[in-house]
């Protein structure tokens, strides 16, 4: 794969600014304080790393098969070598993965991370594969053509060269969406509270601020038993640690064991502070368990609603 295509396997909070700019940051952390759903702001922005890096993966193939016939009749073996390997870098190890029709958490969840159990699966996919094959040359006959780069590069096709290249694509993109949500979660939950208890006039500080210790905030503490989006101090002996995150219907009570992690006090220096915690997450399910099991550790769940009609946030059962 190209230099260009692998720079593109990478998802790091920097490097997505570099990519997409920062003012496509400013307008996606405005359009969630306006109300708006990160995912639809970051879709397209998703869409269309998926897009480069499947036909990056089309050249791969081309190149592949133009360099060695049996290029993608080895190719199977070829990823399970990589994979079998002491020491790999997370995109070798991913585009093996891919050529196996494999991502991270399939790796992990079929072959419990366990490289030996590689050829056992290698040759269960080789054979699933050709009997697939075989069932489609009897449906619709075989399968022959050319692909052609203007630079050259030629590369004749078949059923087998679409099976393994399809399936390489569909893995690739189940790991990219996977891999932009956490990359686009972190960066943007961080700037979006940020950007919130800046405008509430609370002052950003680092964490190694010095004092005096009053209306200030700071990113990404880490404390003893586990790391907060932010810790607000806003009086003497009193502060709060804020979790951000944005979660579906699917998994609403994340946020209850967010909420039974924090510890209730801090030091700093020679100061103890008392600290409360505020989660905000985006949705809570109509059918959570979320208000009840809050109650069972002293908690109040407040929902909230964005208007349209008015541009502000109103309490959900209000008029």
């Amino acid at each position: 794969m190209s230099p260009t295509a692998v720079e593109l396997l990478s998802a790091s909070g920097g490097k997505l600014v570099q990519q997409i700019g920062i003012e496509v940051v400013r307008d996606v952390v405005h359009d969630v304080l306006t109300g708006k759903n990160l995912r639809d702001s970051t879709e397209a922005i998703t869409r269309r790393r998926i897009a480069a890096l499947n036909l990056a993966t089309v050249e791969m193939f081309m190149k592949g098969t133009a360099t060695s016939a049996k290029f993608v009749q080895n190719l199977p073996q070829l990823a399970s070598k990589i994979l079998q390997r002491k020491r790999v870098t997370k995109s070798e190890r991913w585009l093996a993965q891919w050529a196996l029709g494999l991502t991270d958490k399939a790796f992990q969840n079929v072959l419990r991370d366990d490289p030996s159990a590689l050829i056992g699966y290698r040759e269960q996919y080789v054979r699933n594969c050709q009997e697939v094959i075989a069932e489609c040359e009897r449906e619709y006959g075989e399968l022959s053509g050319v692909l052609e780069l203007d630079s050259g590069v030629k590369a004749e096709i078949n059923w087998l060269f679409l099976v393994y290249l399809l399936n390489t694509v569909g893995s690739q993109a189940l790991t990219i969406r996977g891999s932009e949500k956490s990359a686009y979660g972190k960066l943007f939950e961080k700037l979006v509270l940020g950007s919130l208890l800046d405008i509430l006039g609370f002052k950003h500080v680092s964490p190694e601020h010095p004092g005096p210790f009053h209306q200030v905030f700071w990113l990404a503490s880490q404390g003893e038993r586990r790391e907060s989006d932010a810790t607000l101090l806003y009086q003497a002996g009193k502060g709060v640690r804020f979790d951000i995150g944005f979660i579906g219907r699917g998994n609403p009570e994340i946020s209850l064991d967010k909420v039974s992690r924090f510890e209730r006090e801090i030091s700093l220096g020679s100061s103890k502070w008392y600290m409360g915690t505020i989660i905000i997450v985006d949705r809570i399910g109509t059918n959570s368990r979320i208000e009840r099991l809050a109650k069972d550790i002293g908690g109040t769940v407040m929902r909230y609603c964005y208007s349209d009609e008015y541009g502000i946030l109103a309490p959900a059962d209000s008029t």
